[in-house]
């Protein structure tokens, strides 16, 4: 989500009066390199149309009276987008001495860490409790049992994904989340699939074939037909988890508190069960590497992008700088993880970015 984590393209038309409100879909960067957690507050779409956040409408300011700040609100999204394009790479780094279960433990532990601290900034321990108090039982249980999606089950098999596979061909692959998103809305939200974004999907997975043969279908990723079929099941635990997610009225960043709260013992005991905590000193650097993942791609980052979006005139205005975030992982890719970027794995990203955005033009 990985990313992304990126807020979804689409044809939506906010209801009238009523601002818009979009946060990422982690990866990060998701979906990112990863997919980068989020928790959206939405306006009523079309009976017609997915729970797709209009990027062309203002942004919500964060408190009552406070105006846009153009500058403030591109130094936000430019530092996500710069987050986001460094997780896959961080992946890769904590895979090289820690199993997936691993790594979604340590770095689900960090991002429950700093969530807790970002919301004991803003309301207190007091106001926090209070917060949880006011909100409506039944969305603190469908954000619980929406963690069973993410982090749980999202980021165990984008984790296995990214150890099967060259971060070049899991990072696009997982960026393909917002098409399927597209598919999934037929039968979950009775949403009528256009010619335009029958083409976007045709076009966006293309560009996964490009990516996945190296231009050899005989070649499918080096022989992993399994890794890439792990990176596409990922694109459709985090749709399932935009469109649970969507509509929830509590504050994002609860909500995604929540969400870890919840999966943070299913991660524990799946850990428990198929792998060991990893607690020896020679893991240090797998160590940090999830820290990093976790404080990041799973915290900081959605909390950047919130204030980008709440700050900007115009969220059409940052929402387009996630269409740098791909390109820009490809050079963290090769200089930091060594690996040669193939002309096809160019090819095959910009095949899926051009999907993207002729999803989401008007």
């Amino acid at each position: 989500m990985t990313t992304p984590h990126d807020s979804p393209p689409g044809d939506t038309t906010a209801a009238k009066g009523t601002p818009t409100d979009t946060a990422p879909g982690t990866g990060g960067v998701g979906p990112v390199g990863g997919c980068a957690s989020a928790s959206l507050a939405l306006t009523d779409p079309p009976e017609s149309a997915p729970p797709v956040p209009d990027v062309s409408a203002p942004a919500t300011p964060v408190a009552a009276g406070q105006r846009p700040d153009q500058r403030k609100a591109y130094l936000y999204g430019i530092a996500t987008v710069a987050i986001w394009s460094t997780v896959a790479t961080a992946f890769k780094l904590a895979l090289r001495q820690l199993d997936p279960l691993q790594l979604l433990l340590v770095s689900t532990v960090v991002s429950l860490l700093v969530l807790t601290a970002i919301l004991l900034v803003r309301h207190g321990v007091g106001g926090l409790v209070r917060e949880l108090a006011a909100a409506p039982r039944r969305e603190l249980l469908r954000a619980a049992l929406l963690g069973v999606l993410n982090p749980f089950a999202y980021y165990i098999v984008l984790f296995k994904a990214y150890a099967l596979l060259p971060a070049q061909v899991a990072q696009p692959v997982n960026y393909t989340w917002a098409i399927t998103l597209t598919l999934l809305s037929v039968p979950l939200l009775g949403h009528r699939v256009t010619r335009r974004e029958l083409l976007a999907v045709a076009v966006s997975y293309a560009g996964v074939v490009v990516i996945a043969t190296r231009g050899d279908v005989a070649a499918l990723a080096g022989g992993n037909v399994s890794g890439v079929a792990l990176a596409l099941v990922s694109t459709v635990i985090w749709a399932l988890y935009w469109v649970g997610n969507a509509r929830s009225p509590l504050e994002p960043v609860l909500g995604l508190f929540c969400n870890f709260a919840a999966g943070l013992p299913l991660v524990l005991a799946a850990t428990a069960l198929f792998s060991s905590l990893p607690l020896r000193a020679e893991l240090w650097p797998g160590l940090a590497a999830a820290a990093y993942v976790g404080a990041f791609e799973m915290g900081i980052a959605f909390v950047f992008w919130l204030k980008a979006m709440r700050l900007t005139e115009s969220a059409a205005r940052i929402g387009n700088l996630i269409f740098f975030s791909p390109f820009l992982s490809l050079v963290f890719i090769a200089l930091l993880l060594g690996e040669r970027i193939l002309p096809t794995t160019l090819a095959g990203l910009v095949l899926i970015v051009a999907g993207n955005l002729l999803q989401r033009r008007k």
